[in-house]
């Protein structure tokens, strides 16, 4: 299946860091999410209920991260791709969050991650 949904650049406010000035006050992080999903049925029905609602997968991914409170962007990567692969019909995903102001001399530094649905 090539079937791909995806977000990107969405933006969050997140407290994450291990060092203590990032502990303070939450700070931006930007995601790109590509999910694996078989569009088929909602190619046929042009029906929500057939696919992946992007804007709850950016909901989750925001309530994630407002509940966090990650030293690294490792961990928070991956309890998103958990609970999403979890909570909805996605075989694969591949998720990259950047964290945008933790090295000034670079746009952003972050993680790219790729997780599967464990077979039953």
């Amino acid at each position: 299946m090539d079937d791909v949904i995806f977000i990107d650049g969405l933006q969050v406010q997140a407290l994450i860091g291990v060092y203590d000035f990032e502990r303070d006050a939450t700070q931006p992080l930007v995601f790109d999410v590509e999910m694996t999903v078989d569009t088929r049925s909602a190619g046929s029905s042009d029906a929500l209920a057939d696919t992946v609602d992007y804007a709850v997968i950016a909901q989750t991914i925001e309530a994630i991260c407002t509940q966090s409170g990650f030293a690294l962007v490792e961990a928070l990567a991956d309890t998103i791709a958990t609970q999403l692969l979890r909570d909805f019909p996605i075989q694969q995903l591949s998720l990259r969050v950047t964290k945008p102001q933790a090295v000034p001399a670079a746009r952003g530094v972050g993680v790219r991650i790729v997780r599967r649905k464990e077979s039953a």
